[in-house]
Parts: structure tokens; C-alpha cells; sequence
């Protein structure tokens, strides 16, 4: 198999989709490709990186992390999803760490470098405001969750949230999602989500299937989510 140049990398990655062969050209020579192995930190929250990071390939998670080194997940990212803008925009700190749940590849952009091509080129800053709109948004759906529903419904929305589409009304959980991972999402105990875990497979709203993956039953466990 060829290998890929930077130039074949930039074009899979949606916020490069509207540079011209020029623009990419040139951005090409301005980034670099790095690997980041399971458990490893992309950012870190208080700290300034001086980058953007758009990840290629992988999975991490968004932690933040208060001074009794308690822990919530905000949000999970893929291929695609960038990194460290809003420390870019702002010039603060990272307000959330960044670790890698499996091997991660990514693309990293220098501040000058990125704030050349959101000047330079309006679709750049487009893809940059809807991530920014997106992130914006499921903060107020994690608030209004916390405020609005109890455990169960918080646990039944990071559940379908989480889960892909399969059959008439099922969805289905194969990525690695550990009672303490859901744990750190609902803002609830281990034990507590153990409990819900228990009585949602009790009551059929959660099966495993032979491959080891969670299948959930949409129609009824989504009822689960109204406040």
C-alpha cells in the first residue's frame, strides 16, 4: 500500500474540504502528523499547547479534572474533531485534558499557521464556528441533564448517545464503555450506575450479544431519558 502524503491526509479531514490546490499545497508543508499511544495526553487542561489538534484516526475523551483530581467526561471525539481551538481563539488555558482511549493519530497545525487560514479562508472558519456551536450546544444538554433527570435518565442518554443504529429500533454499543467511564459522564457513583445497569438489563432495556456488545432497545430506553 502507497504511503499517504500530507497533502492525501488534509484532503479526508472535513475542515481542509474547501482549500484550493494551492492553499493546500502550501498548508501541507505547515503540518505535522503525530501518533499518540493509548492513555497519552493530546492537551492538557491549564496548560497552553500553541496548537490545533484535528484528529485522523482513534477515539479520546475530554476530561475535566477539579482539585480532589475527581473527574467528568465531557465529551468523547473521533476522526475529524479538532482539538485546543478555543485556546487558540482566546489565548487561555485548556479549560479540559485530552487523553486517547486507543492509538490516536493526529494532524497539528501552529497557531500562526491556523490563525493564517481562518483569515485566509472562510470555509476553514465556518467548520471552526459549527464545532464550536456543536461543543456549545451538548454542554446545555449536559447541564440540562444533570438539572432535569435523575440517574436513570442520565445513564439511558449516554447509553443512545453513544450507541449506532442497528435493526428496527435497536442500537448497539461495541466500543470499550466501562461502568466508571458512564460513571464520569452522569455525575453519579460507580456503584449508582452499576444499580441502573443491573435494572435496565433486568427490565430488557439493555442485552449483550454475542460479540460482547451492549444492544439496547431505542423505543424503550430512550423514555428512560424524559425528565
Amino acid at each position: 500500500m502507497a504511503m499517504l502524503t500530507t497533502s492525501d491526509l488534509l484532503r479526508r479531514v472535513p475542515i481542509f474540504a474547501g482549500l484550493t490546490p494551492a492553499q493546500m499545497s502550501q498548508l501541507s508543508g505547515n503540518v505535522a502528523k503525530q501518533r499518540y499511544k493509548r492513555g497519552e495526553l493530546i492537551v492538557e487542561q491549564g496548560k497552553k499547547s500553541g496548537a490545533l489538534f484535528i484528529i485522523l484516526s482513534g477515539r479520546a475523551r475530554v476530561v475535566m479534572t477539579d482539585r480532589r483530581a475527581k473527574e467528568v467526561i465531557l465529551n468523547t471525539l473521533g476522526p475529524g474533531d479538532c482539538i485546543g481551538e478555543m485556546s487558540l481563539i482566546d489565548g487561555h488555558s485548556h479549560s479540559a485534558s485530552v487523553k486517547t482511549d486507543i492509538q490516536t493519530d493526529v494532524l497539528v497545525l501552529s497557531h500562526a499557521e491556523f490563525v493564517r487560514c481562518v483569515a485566509e479562508n472562510q470555509s476553514i472558519a465556518f467548520w471552526i464556528m459549527k464545532g464550536l456551536v456543536q461543543r456549545l450546544r451538548k454542554s446545555g444538554e449536559m447541564v440540562s441533564s444533570l438539572a432535569l433527570m435523575d440517574v436513570y435518565g442520565r445513564v439511558a442518554k449516554v447509553l443512545v448517545d453513544a450507541a449506532q443504529p442497528q435493526g428496527e429500533g435497536d442500537l448497539v454499543i461495541c466500543a470499550k464503555m466501562t461502568r466508571q467511564d458512564i460513571a464520569k459522564m452522569v455525575g453519579a457513583s460507580r456503584e449508582m450506575v452499576s444499580r441502573v445497569m443491573r435494572d435496565f438489563e433486568e427490565q430488557g432495556f439493555i442485552q449483550t450479544n454475542e460479540a460482547g456488545c451492549f444492544v439496547l432497545k431505542e423505543r424503550r430506553l430512550a423514555m428512560r431519558q424524559l425528565p
